[in-house]
């Protein structure tokens, strides 16, 4: 029986992937890397701050560029990460940084996200575990605990 706060079956099968603040060349090898490890993933590009809004509390992985392409309050997915962690109250979705620098990655990774992976290793095993095992977490209800493995 599916608990009511639950999303219905075919949403929870299919999460939602943002690739936000990225290039039209980049946004097609992340969506390529996203379908190997997600098959039937749903994908979306987003490029300002409106469409971020308005989808972000619906997918179960944000995948943010270190320097955002578009129209953000921020400038730096660092900076933009920050805020969502300090507005999500530990709830969905999972962020992770796209970048090849190690410093950045640190740092988002110390306020909460999860380790991210650079453009240089897009299509390496490590990251396509990576990226499954973020969206693997979704979804999680926000209101009650993850029960412990007895």
């Amino acid at each position: 029986m599916i608990e009511q706060d639950e999303p219905p079956l075919r949403a929870r099968e299919s999460p939602l992937v943002l690739l936000v603040g990225h290039c039209a060349p980049d946004s097609t090898m992340l969506r390529s890397a996203v379908q190997r490890a997600i098959p039937g993933a749903r994908i979306e590009r987003i490029n300002d701050a409106r469409s971020l809004e308005s989808a972000h509390g619906g997918a179960a992985l944000l995948l943010i560029n270190r320097v955002l392409d578009g129209d953000f309050t921020e400038s730096s997915g660092i900076d933009m990460i920050e805020r969502l962690v300090a507005q999500s109250q530990g709830g969905p979705p999972a962020l992770v940084l796209v970048s090849d620098r190690p410093d950045a990655q640190h740092r988002v990774q110390a306020v909460g996200a999860l380790p991210g992976f650079g453009k240089a290793g897009l299509h390496s095993g490590e990251t396509l575990r990576r990226i499954e095992s973020a969206c693997a977490r979704w979804p999680i209800a926000k209101s009650r605990p993850q029960p412990r493995p007895a």
